[in-house]
């Protein structure tokens, strides 16, 4: 009994001390990878949907490339369409088809307000809630808990590409916080940080393609 609860003791100890380390030195690291202060600071389209979040993670990357470029690959997110452009063997292990695309899919370039899809068979079904061409586009889950917006800003360097995640989580225990934010923050920023460097390999090797005017595109065969 009595080793049975010295190790219940050190087990509590050790969450405790790593629930701290997080919480004072990570945390703010892991929610505001890449922001600058005015970008964490800054209103976004869709921050009215949730006003009152229990997590807000704003995560920027400069890409060196006009807006244009990178929309196209915004726009084709998303389960069995271009991906999530993170890991897809982690995506895929929780049922998420994400297969993400090399490539710019002209067949899921037309996305529209009210459009949804779902993450899986359990997971939230998200709605197109905001769609600004080349400047913002915000899903939101169906059930009014989690609004994901990105924008794009052009800078001196090019454009830099920012997501913000407001998510709710209401009527939740301690453990599922805890596990909240000990697992699930420090997992979403390892996948999201590699979807913001995959936006930028992506649309920067596009920003090197030539853009060819309309004027200038070949005549049609037989015209």
């Amino acid at each position: 009994m009595k080793r049975t609860t010295a190790c219940a003791i050190g087990i509590g100890t050790y969450l405790a001390g790593l629930a701290v380390g997080y919480q004072v030195i990570l945390r703010n690291r892991c929610l505001e990878w890449g922001s600058t202060k005015e970008e964490v600071a800054r209103a976004m389209p869709g921050d009215d949907l949730l006003t009152d979040p229990d997590i807000v993670a704003t995560r920027s990357i400069t890409i060196n490339a006009a807006p244009e470029r990178i929309w196209p690959w915004l726009v084709q997110m998303g389960p069995g369409r271009g991906g999530a452009y993170t890991y897809d063997w982690i995506e895929n292990l929780l049922g998420l088809d994400m297969h993400s695309a090399d490539t710019i899919l002209p067949q899921f370039q037309n996305l529209s307000i009210g459009d949804t899809f779902a993450l899986g068979d359990t997971g939230p079904r998200m709605r197109v809630a905001v769609h600004e061409p080349e400047q913002a586009l915000v899903f939101a889950s169906e059930d009014g808990h989690w609004v994901w917006a990105f924008g794009l800003y052009p800078s001196d360097e090019g454009t830099r590409l920012v997501s913000r995640n407001r998510i709710a989580l209401p009527n939740k225990a301690v453990p599922t916080r805890v596990f909240n934010r000990l697992i699930m923050e420090p997992g979403s920023w390892v996948m999201e940080r590699k979807m913001l460097l995959g936006f930028k390999q992506r649309a920067e090797r596009e920003q090197k393609a030539p853009v060819v005017a309309v004027s200038e595109a070949p005549a049609p065969v037989g015209g």
